[in-house]
């Protein structure tokens, strides 16, 4: 009898048809939708292995109900979403997507942060609304970018990658990390920066680091009152290191002068979060590493992985 991969988004036949070669395949059925909970634990029943997105939950209780999975593979870089030490216990590897998203989700990162500089998506709602009546002199002016200083929090692949991308505009670049990255500094000029030192510096703050029990709630009102009130904080990380009210409430009480946010705390959001009522603040729908060339090679990685443990082989990019 196959051995069984369950997977919990609908994708693209040309990534899932490798598998099927091998293994008794079974897919949720909707692109837009995540797979209900109680679906989920019916199908793992019998599954080998889950080909994950980090929208789904990935808890003990899942895994406890799957006797013979052997492999999460999370299409991801990031694998919050998965109870890693309830994987650990039971055996169960899991895997991510590392290394092919870096380019694609620094080019997203500069992208955001340009536009929520220079306003673009509320430029183009005025003009796609008909509310552009006249060209005036101080009409939907921004921040400069050219020449700014740019803090990083999180100075990983990703975070290396935007800085670079940034020293085009010749942003003067700070970061902080959980280690310091000397022969960077040395290469690049790049500075560490204390995160208070780097808030109050800063004209754009890009967050690029993991959530982990010691990001989460990493950006909250103190430290949103420590930056510039010119300043744009952006974040295409993940939401729970931006604490969203007091975001909220930095940007109406005019403490920060805008936000650019690829991703929130509760995904998909609801369409009547505070955040999205803000006109300074640039909203996508997480996004970074949307490009077809990318989800595709993300895609490989995880059908790699789920070959390589299906078949007795160590995969790649181990999680746990």
């Amino acid at each position: 009898m196959k051995q069984v991969v369950y997977i919990t988004r609908k994708l693209p036949e040309e990534a899932v048809r490798p598998l099927r070669e091998k293994f008794t395949v079974r897919m949720w059925d909707k692109e837009d939708v995540v797979v209900p909970e109680e679906v989920l634990k019916e199908e793992v029943k019998s599954a080998h292995a889950l080909w994950t997105t980090i929208t789904d939950q990935i808890t003990r209780e899942i895994m406890e109900s799957a006797p013979n999975l052997k492999i999460v593979s999370n299409c991801a870089v990031g694998f919050n979403n998965i109870d890693l030490q309830a994987a650990k216990e039971l055996g169960i590897t899991v895997t991510h997507t590392p290394n092919v998203l870096t380019e694609t989700t620094a080019d997203l990162a500069i992208g955001l942060l340009l536009a929520s500089a220079r306003r673009i998506t509320e430029a183009e709602a005025v003009l796609r609304d008909g509310r552009w009546k006249s060209w005036t002199p101080m009409q939907l002016t921004g921040m400069d970018v050219f020449g700014a200083t740019l803090g990083i929090i999180g100075m990983g692949r990703i975070g290396e990658a935007a800085a670079k991308r940034a020293r085009g505009f010749e942003m003067d670049i700070l970061y902080h990390n959980r280690t310091r990255k000397m022969d960077t500094e040395e290469m690049y000029g790049f500075q560490y920066a204390e995160l208070d030192d780097l808030l109050r510096q800063s004209d754009f703050v890009l967050i690029l680091a993991p959530l982990t029990d010691e990001t989460r709630d990493l950006i909250k009102k103190r430290e949103l009152r420590l930056m510039k009130k010119t300043a744009v904080l952006v974040n295409v990380s993940r939401g729970g290191i931006v604490n969203e009210q007091d975001l909220y409430d930095a940007l109406t009480e005019g403490e920060i002068w805008g936000a650019g946010l690829d991703v929130f705390e509760t995904e998909p959001v609801p369409v009547n979060h505070p955040l999205l009522t803000l006109p300074n603040v640039t909203a996508l729908p997480h996004i970074a590493s949307a490009s077809i060339q990318t989800r595709l090679a993300m895609m490989k990685l995880n059908e790699r992985a789920i070959r390589d443990v299906l078949g007795g082989r160590v995969p790649n990019n181990i999680v746990v």
